[in-house]
């Protein structure tokens, strides 16, 4: 009876503990599953988070694309926040017509088709350093409006290509950046002509085709000298020779202000080293005198003041020759910068065969580098453009009398007494026969006395 009362009291203790048990491991479990569910949230969240590749204002997206479409009236920008493949078409959000790209030192890869495409009524910026790459692909397609304020582009093919069209014309602006590839810029294949495209700063290495009337170099470097005259506008030209940072030649030509240089304004010329007369050529070399501009102009030398300065020389030489003495004189010479025309050749043709000069040869009035004559100024501020050089003619002394060269001494011979003539001649002969009949008679009386003294002994 006892026993059985025991084990009716020990039940209910065990009960309680056993359920104990069970809400601990239950609670522990609940607990479990709450942190891991909470674990999975964040590595979700920061699984996104990593793969975001472009930003707008706080939000971040997995695509470019993406972001482009959630630009908005108060926040415009997409920022690219890594290296990303992709192919994008500027489509923003309704009522969005203005996207800048900030590349933040990310690059773009094409992906298929063009990198980007601006399409007709849309304007891209695109700023900051980074690379948009078009491989075999173009970097940008644009039919809308396009301004680029830095960045690196390249292309395998041609690098940017925009359309005018009987419904849109697209248009350029490109401040900075570098620019390389075969073609720069060309024509969408729709494309009736260009549209507007200006250069205003930047470095490009590839060719510009012929024929793209509507786009202007304002300024920027270039790699190829191709077909860049009708592009340059009238004031300017091409300067060569840039140095790069290791102080050799970049090989870039730098567009800048019209400008003649000569590397020596003052020559001087040495009759007794040899003269001759010079031409237009002669006088450009001599003096270094270059111009900055390319195919749209050239430089012509004063004729007159070119015929005075070799009047001068035809003096110095015959000074020279007659061994006269020539005063030293010097001669200014303009030299101007003038736009060819079409039909410089006829005149120059037309002008040489009316002097009776071989085809080339300068007439008076204008003498030039190339030859011809009657050339016409440009129609701009920077016509009339000139530089000036003199050119000295050093002196000439008249040459001292020589005197005439010694003849050689010879031994002296001894003095033939010279006869003497007329009336004095035989006068002395008297004095001399005179004097040898007494020189006689002392002899011989030296004599008489000598024989008598031994006589006696």
């Amino acid at each position: 009876m006892r026993s059985h009362e025991k084990r009716v009291n020990v039940c209910p203790r065990t009960q309680g503990k056993y359920l104990v048990s069970v809400v601990l491991t239950a609670v522990f479990a609940i607990a479990s599953l709450f942190g891991t569910l909470l674990f999975s949230a964040d590595a979700v969240a920061d699984a996104a988070e990593s793969q975001a590749v472009a930003q707008v204002g706080n939000a971040t997206y997995a695509s470019v694309q993406e972001a482009i479409g959630r630009t908005t009236l108060k926040n415009t920008t997409v920022t690219l926040l890594a290296d990303v493949t992709e192919s994008v078409t500027i489509t923003p959000s309704k009522g969005v017509r203005n996207v800048t790209f900030d590349l933040n030192g990310h690059a773009l890869q094409a992906a298929g088709s063009a990198a980007i495409t601006v399409p007709a009524n849309m304007q891209l910026t695109i700023a900051g350093p980074g690379t948009i790459a078009g491989g075999t692909q173009p970097a940008v397609d644009c039919r809308g409006a396009l301004r680029v304020e830095s960045g690196t582009f390249t292309s395998d093919a041609t690098l940017m290509r925009f359309a005018e069209t009987d419904e849109t014309s697209s248009q350029g602006s490109f401040s900075d950046g570098t620019f390389t590839a075969p073609t720069l810029f060309n024509l969408l294949d729709d494309a009736k002509n260009l549209g507007y495209v200006t250069v205003r700063g930047g470095e490009y290495r590839g060719m510009i085709p012929a024929g793209l009337n509507t786009l202007a170099l304002l300024s920027g470097s270039f790699s190829d000298l191709s077909n860049l005259a009708p592009y340059l506008a009238d004031s300017l030209g091409l300067i060569p020779g840039g140095t790069s940072g290791d102080g050799t030649g970049d090989g870039m030509f730098h567009v800048g202000d019209l400008a003649i240089s000569s590397k020596q304004t003052s020559v001087e010329l040495d009759p007794a080293s040899g003269l001759q007369q010079l031409s237009a050529d002669d006088l450009l070399t001599l003096t270094g005198t270059q111009l900055n501009g390319i195919a749209d102009y050239r430089l012509v030398v004063d004729s007159d003041q070119l015929q005075a300065l070799n009047d001068q020389i035809d003096r110095a030489m015959q000074a020279v020759e007659k061994r006269k003495a020539f005063e030293a004189v010097s001669q200014n010479i303009t030299i101007t910068a003038v736009r060819n025309t079409s039909d410089d050749d006829f005149t120059d043709a037309n002008a040489a065969r009316s002097s009776g000069m071989p085809n080339g040869a300068s007439s008076r009035g204008s003498a030039n580098a190339s030859g011809g004559a009657g050339m016409q100024l440009r129609t701009s501020d920077h016509d009339g453009i000139s530089a000036q050089v003199t050119v000295t003619i050093k002196a000439v002394a008249e040459p001292e009398e020589p005197e005439e060269p010694g003849k050689p001494s010879n031994p002296e011979k001894p003095e033939k007494p010279e006869m003497p003539r007329s009336g004095s001649a035989v006068q002395a002969l008297a004095i001399i026969s005179l004097l040898l009949v007494i020189a006689s008679a002392i002899c011989a009386y030296a004599t008489v006395h000598l024989q008598s003294s031994r006589l006696h002994n």
